[in-house]
C-alpha cells in the first residue's frame, strides 16, 4: 500500500509512504527539491539540522540536496564561457530553486517527479536553457533518484550533477566502509593518500574524493545502529565524496558526475547537444540487521 500525503509545515511537505514496509520519505519541492527525511521501520536514515533549513537565507545542512550545475566550489566563484566571466557560488543553484511538481505514483512505488527549468534567474550566472526533472521513488527499504538533464538551447550545455546525501551516525568510531577505491585526495591540499577502510575521526573535517572508483556500489556499515547503507550509481558518476565535521553527527557519501572547477578544466565535465537528453541514477538501500 503505497501513498503520497501533502503537509503544510514551514513548506509544502510532500509525504511518500510506504505502509506495508513502515518507510516514508518527505520532499519539499520549494526549498530546492529536497529530499529532507527517510525513514525505515520508522527510523531516521538522514540528519537535518532543523534550524537551517527554517532559515531560507541559509544552504540547507542536511537530508539529500541537488547539485547542478556544478560540484564543490568554483576558484573564486566564478568561471568563464564565450569570454565572459560568470559567478557561480558552491554546488550550484539547484538546490536553492523552487522545483514544480508534476507527476505522483502510487500503483507499485510511491514516486513523485519534480521539474526544474531555466529561468531568468539561472540564465544570469548560467547562460543555458535547460530542463531537470527527477523522480524520487520509494519501495520498501530502498529509494532510487532517476534524474533527466534535456538541454533546451541552442548552443552545447556543460554541466557537472550531483548528491549531498547527510547521512545521521551517532558514533562515527562506529562506521565501517566498503567504497570501492585504495586512494582518496585530499580536497583541500589535493595531496593522494592510500585508503584502507578508515577515518580518522579526531580531526576537525575530512573532505576528500574518490577518483578511482573499480565498482558503481559502496557501503557503510554503521554497526552501532545496526543499519548497513548501501549506495548504488551509475558510470555517469566516476567520483564518490567523502565530507564530514568533527562534532557534528552526520557524514556525507556523494555521488559526483566531476570534480571541483570541471566547468573551467573541462575534466568530467558533462556537455550535451542542443536538443538532446542525459539519463542518470542513483539508488540507496537501507538494511537493519
Amino acid at each position: 500500500m503505497f501513498s503520497i500525503a501533502i503537509q503544510q509545515q514551514q513548506y509544502k511537505t510532500y509525504i511518500l509512504s510506504d505502509e506495508i514496509a513502515g518507510s516514508q520519505l518527505e520532499v519539499v519541492p520549494e526549498r530546492g527539491g529536497i529530499i529532507t527525511r527517510w525513514r525505515v521501520q520508522g527510523q531516521e536514515i538522514l540528519y537535518l539540522d532543523a534550524e537551517r533549513f527554517a532559515n531560507p537565507d541559509l544552504s540547507v545542512r542536511g537530508g539529500i540536496p541537488i547539485l547542478f550545475p556544478i560540484c564543490g566550489n568554483l576558484p573564486e566563484n566564478s568561471y568563464s564561457y564565450n569570454g565572459q566571466s560568470y559567478a557561480l557560488k558552491q554546488h550550484g543553484f539547484a538546490r536553492d530553486l523552487p522545483w514544480q511538481v508534476n507527476n505522483q505514483v502510487t500503483h507499485n512505488q510511491a514516486s513523485l517527479t519534480l521539474v526544474l527549468n531555466s529561468n531568468e534567474q539561472t540564465r544570469a550566472v548560467y547562460p543555458f536553457e535547460f530542463q531537470l526533472a527527477f523522480t524520487y521513488e520509494l519501495q520498501a527499504n530502498t529509494l532510487e533518484i532517476r534524474q533527466e538533464y534535456k538541454n533546451l538551447s541552442s548552443t552545447p550545455l556543460p554541466f557537472s550533477m550531483g548528491f549531498h546525501p547527510y547521512f545521521l551516525a551517532t558514533d562515527k568510531n562506529q562506521l565501517e566502509f566498503e567504497i570501492p577505491s585504495g586512494e582518496y585526495q585530499d580536497q583541500r591540499t589535493k595531496e593522494i593518500y592510500p585508503f584502507n577502510g578508515n577515518f580518522d575521526f579526531n580531526v576537525d573535517e575530512i573532505d576528500v574524493a574518490f577518483k578511482q572508483l573499480t565498482s558503481q556500489s559502496a557501503s557503510v556499515v554503521d554497526n552501532s545502529r545496526k543499519l548497513k547503507l548501501t549506495l548504488d550509481y551509475g558510470k555517469e558518476y566516476p567520483i564518490l565524496v567523502f565530507w564530514t565535521l568533527k562534532g557534528k553527527e552526520f557524514y556525507c557519501l556523494e555521488p559526483w558526475s566531476a570534480p571541483r572547477n570541471a566547468l573551467n578544466t573541462g575534466e568530467h565535465l558533462t556537455v550535451l547537444e542542443p536538443g538532446a537528453n542525459y539519463l542518470a541514477s542513483v539508488r540507496l538501500t537501507a538494511n537493519f540487521f
